[in-house]
């Protein structure tokens, strides 16, 4: 079965750090990119944070540059999200999905696939 299992997500209080873990089984990711993205409640899907296929090449959202960091380890078939900095408009819950290229933004579609995410809750 093919999936993708999110991880590392918790309540942090305003200015802290998480790093999100984004796992495969079932499938390599190195021929991927893989994104990150975000849905808060009441709000768009976003797309926040995309790393290439080589890792060569990283994206990020204009309310999180600077302050995200996004890597992979295609040896255990895993990418991160390094998360300082961390203000109470990042509270979403927070998914990864591989993709063919990088997408940035808000996203529409049917989330029906996307696996069960991360909630990262930022208050103090």
């Amino acid at each position: 079965q093919l999936q993708l299992v999110e991880s590392g997500g918790g309540l942090v209080q305003p200015g802290g750090s998480l790093r999100l873990s984004c796992a495969a089984s079932g499938f390599t990711l190195d021929n991927y990119a893989i994104g990150w993205f975000r849905q808060a409640p009441g709000k768009e899907r976003e797309g926040v944070s995309c790393i290439g296929s080589s890792g060569g090449s990283t994206y990020y959202a204009d309310s999180v540059k600077g302050r995200f960091t996004i890597s992979r380890d295609n040896a255990k078939n895993t990418v991160y999200l390094q998360m300082s900095s961390l203000e109470p408009e990042d509270t979403a819950v927070y998914y990864c999905k591989a993709e063919l290229a990088c997408v940035l933004g808000p996203i529409g579609g049917d989330f029906s696939a996307w696996g069960q995410g991360t909630q990262v809750t930022v208050s103090s």
